[in-house]
């Protein structure tokens, strides 16, 4: 074998592009880092009470479209890990990130603390946003039964203010006034939420100021509502309200029906003909994140 010892040098620099073009190939797939889950977060200390959040972050870099989550438990119960769980796999498949919260609860914690906690996630959401690959404009908030509530008084109230993309309430109270009807007094999970213990002046302001129709106007997130047409616990009344009211002040609005859905996602789990939400949410949560 011969050598022509002039290519040596053209060899060795050959060499040395391959190995700097593997290096850049490694650390560029490294930075599309894995899908990944935290948990535990805090995102606030209040009144001496740590509120932590659990976190999915898709694979590839982002910025990716995002939800914030927020459990049921009529104000007084329920956490970031129940009730709200069948959306975790329809969202991550979608590969959005997203974030699931607790909040203070009644009636040790009454109005407005939830709402204010909701509040604070968000804002924690958007600070964070680049470590958690959020794109900052494209933010829903999705909420089940009490949490409905709260996502949607916070959308109504403050989701332009927040920047919010959407906001989803699942079977949601919309109108406690509506709630209490003809009768003189308001249901016990409302009460506790609110901390009224008479239904005086005082604590109908609150039924009131508390009620996401309440807050309605034209520049109001668009809104999607979820809710089963056969709910025995927060009639599904409550939805057709919040749909009108917001139809009436020229805001952006859709209406999911579960025909035959009872109260509460998890009992629809056992029906794959209720099941149509998720595809109806992530779908929805695409077109108002364009």
């Amino acid at each position: 074998m011969h050598w022509n010892f002039q290519t040596i040098p053209w060899v060795a620099s050959s060499l040395r592009k391959h190995i700097i073009i593997g290096l850049v190939l490694v650390l560029t797939l490294g930075c599309q880092a894995a899908a990944e889950t935290r948990t535990n977060l805090q995102y606030a200390v209040v009144g001496g009470e740590s509120l932590k959040l659990d976190a999915h972050l898709p694979e590839g870099k982002g910025p990716f479209p995002t939800a914030i989550l927020v459990h049921g438990g009529a104000w007084s119960g329920g956490s970031k890990e129940v009730y709200i769980t069948p959306l975790f796999k329809p969202l991550t498949d979608a590969g959005l990130t997203w974030f699931s919260i607790n909040y203070r609860l009644a009636p040790t914690n009454p109005y407005p603390a939830a709402v204010d906690d909701v509040v604070t996630a968000v804002r924690w959401v958007k600070d964070h946003a680049k470590a958690f690959k959020v794109d900052e404009k494209r933010i829903v908030l999705v909420g089940e039964s009490a949490g409905g509530h709260l996502v949607a008084l916070v959308g109504a109230r403050d989701g332009r203010k927040l920047g919010l993309a959407g906001v989803a309430p699942y079977y949601a109270p919309c109108d406690f006034t509506g709630l209490i009807g003809t009768t003189n007094s308001a249901p016990k999970a409302v009460a506790a939420f609110l901390g009224i213990q008479e239904l005086n002046e005082h604590a109908r302001r609150l039924l009131r100021e508390s009620s996401p129709v309440t807050h309605v106007t034209q520049q109001m997130p668009p809104f999607l509502l979820i809710h089963g047409n056969a709910d025995a616990l927060v009639p599904y009344s409550q939805s057709l309200i919040m749909r009108d009211r917001m139809k009436e002040a020229g805001a952006t609005v859709e209406l999911y029906t579960v025909e035959g859905g009872g109260h509460g996602m998890n009992g629809w789990e056992r029906d794959a003909q209720l099941q149509g939400h998720k595809s109806v949410l992530v779908e929805w949560i695409r077109k108002v994140t364009r």
